[in-house]
């Protein structure tokens, strides 16, 4: 049956997280205790945006005694490795779950060959589109959500070979770890470096795997990334938040970096809903102001005690178009009221 709408809307934003001399990005959080912790990938804002998130993120711990933050950086989690690993020299795209007492940071990596680059002017398009197709989901693991992420030394998810569609990389993941250990992951790939983003669903019977698809093809196939995938025990429903794409003739919500919101009861057979927008780029703050931001990307969901989405995370930053940013990125928290 298909969905209505998603049971929440903005009630106001703020700026959760900003960090002085880098650009941010991703970002997924949990409470802990009396602390909320952000993992979010940075980069130095000297370098410049463009494709320098693909060769100098890492991920970063954040901490804040409130979901509204501000969010203070506590610090890098994974540094650069060896470039023989496959996230040797570049992390990104972070989604924290925490089950049975153990933590585990799923995240994106990649690695690639010759010299880091310094400026944009070193990274030109086919540089940047292999680097792009050698991106692979890895996850690490630590006891306590202050310590060390110990990373596995290979991806928990490979590309398949180019009689699918998800032949160039494996990316963006978004989990769901129900109580008996079973671990659902969505992710990102696609055919060729031109063709749609997709979305598809692997499976494993633990957190670290060994994961396998779920389906043959992409859920929803259509042009779609930066997902966000969580069970509703209550109705029993699998619940998917993702970026309403450009190429997907002219997008679901019809509106370039909106969201839209679709439910399955199998985790395969996605329904977007009948109302399917969840937020806009313009956004109100806790001020009063209203602005239209230059994007917000990768929502991730923060839940209160009782379940419920309280917060939405987005990556975003000031400009007049997408990516066309004018100062630092920063993390945006907008508070979920329910739809009356």
């Amino acid at each position: 049956m298909k969905p209505k709408q998603f049971d929440y809307e903005p009630e106001y934003a703020t700026i959760a997280m900003k960090q002085d001399g880098f650009y941010v990005w991703d970002c997924s959080t949990i409470k802990v205790g009396n602390e909320y912790h952000m993992f979010s990938s940075h980069w130095p804002f000297k370098l410049g945006f463009g494709w320098n998130w693909l060769f100098h993120s890492e991920i970063c711990h954040f901490v804040s005694s409130s979901p509204e933050g501000p969010f203070v950086f506590k610090n890098v989690v994974f540094s650069r490795r060896d470039k023989h690993y496959f996230d040797g020299m570049n992390t990104h795209n972070t989604c924290i779950k925490e089950y049975k007492g153990k933590f585990y940071l799923y995240y994106m990596g990649c690695t690639y060959p010759g010299p880091i680059p310094q400026n944009l002017s070193e990274i030109d398009e086919y540089f940047a589109r292999e680097t792009w197709n050698r991106k692979r989901i890895g996850v690490a693991v630590a006891d306590d959500i202050n310590g060390e992420f110990v990373r596995l030394d290979s991806p928990i998810l490979e590309p398949r070979d180019c009689s699918h569609w998800d032949c160039t990389c494996t990316t963006n993941p978004s989990v769901i770890i129900k109580p008996d250990g079973t671990t659902y992951m969505i992710y990102k790939s696609r055919t060729m470096a031109t063709s749609q983003l997709k979305l598809g669903i692997a499976i494993a019977p633990s957190p670290t795997g060994p994961f396998s698809r779920l389906c043959e093809g992409p859920i929803l196939d259509m042009d779609m990334e930066d997902p966000f995938i969580w069970y509703d025990e209550k109705r029993n429903k699998f619940c998917l938040i993702a970026k309403d794409n450009e190429l997907n003739n002219n997008g679901i919500n019809k509106e370039y970096g909106s969201a839209f919101y679709a439910e399955s009861d199998d985790c395969i057979n996605f329904e977007v809903a009948e109302f399917p927008k969840v937020y806009s780029r313009t956004i109100r703050f806790k001020d009063g102001a209203t602005k239209t931001l230059c994007n917000l990307e990768r929502p991730s969901v923060l839940f209160d005690e009782n379940g419920e989405p309280s917060y939405i995370y987005c990556a975003s930053g000031d400009g007049e178009g997408p990516y066309c940013f004018v100062g630092p990125t920063y993390i945006v928290g907008i508070k979920l009221k329910r739809r009356k």
